[in-house]
């Protein structure tokens, strides 16, 4: 009965003890055997608040909101730089269970980036793209691609405005063509012209209508026309009164 009690009481203790070393309310820095960082708010143990985690290994860093353990909220992510030792943005919006989901913009480089809707961590609903080229998409999405109704403006200057599907131009739409001012305007499969019409369009700063006039008609003898015909109805005419 001694050996049972003593054990209750060092199962009691290990209670309290645990409960004494859950992390709750603000928190200094805790460094993992690994490396990462987190400096922030706790709730039972678990990242619940603000705060920022730093990967060492993925070099990533986040400064945001927490909920039991998973970014959640708002929140921006950083990409540290190996050349410059300095971390850059990666990812700056709204966040569900740790997957980027709302309203956010995402940086692929320095020129590249899109802002726009998300739906676990992919680009869904309505989005702006800048690509690297200077091409400029804006319209919907759907699972990471543009689909539905958008405009796409190329490097060259040529726009398409109309119907999109898992990427690619698919449905009623438009090309209007920057450099020779024309406008295609149809149907198109697959990213392919099936079927419609071509406009051209002039401005008056290069092109100058003139119009001309259809030239007259007149018989050059009207005489000979008429005697002509004269004796061919008498030919016909006595023709037919023959018995």
């Amino acid at each position: 009965m001694a050996l049972i009690g003593k054990l209750r009481m060092t199962e009691s203790r290990c209670k309290k003890m645990e409960e004494l070393t859950h992390r709750n309310g603000l928190c200094h820095t805790v460094r993992r055997l690994n490396g990462d960082l987190y400096t922030g708010e706790w709730k039972d143990h678990l990242r619940h608040g603000t705060g920022t985690q730093v990967w060492r290994r993925a070099r990533l860093m986040y400064e945001g909101e927490w909920n039991q353990d998973a970014r959640h909220g708002f929140g921006i992510l950083y990409k540290l730089q190996p050349s410059t030792k300095q971390y850059v943005k990666v990812y700056s919006g709204f966040w569900v269970n740790g997957e980027k989901e709302g309203v956010g913009t995402y940086f692929y480089s320095s020129t590249a980036r899109y802002e726009g809707d998300w739906l676990k961590n992919k680009r869904n609903g309505w989005g702006k793209m800048i690509y690297e080229d200077g091409g400029v998409y804006e319209g919907q999405w759907l699972r990471d691609k543009p689909h539905g109704q958008g405009a796409l403006i190329l490097k060259n200057g040529d726009r398409y405005e109309g119907s999109m599907k898992h990427g690619k131009k698919h449905g009623s739409g438009r090309v209007i063509y920057k450099d020779c001012s024309r406008v295609y305007e149809g149907v198109w499969d697959d990213d392919t012209p099936k079927y419609g019409t071509v406009c051209e369009h002039y401005s008056k700063n290069t092109h100058t209508s003139k119009l001309n006039p259809f030239p007259s008609l007149a018989l050059q003898n009207v005489q000979a026309v008429l005697l002509e015909g004269f004796e061919r109805f008498c030919s016909w005419k006595n023709r037919t009164n023959e018995p």
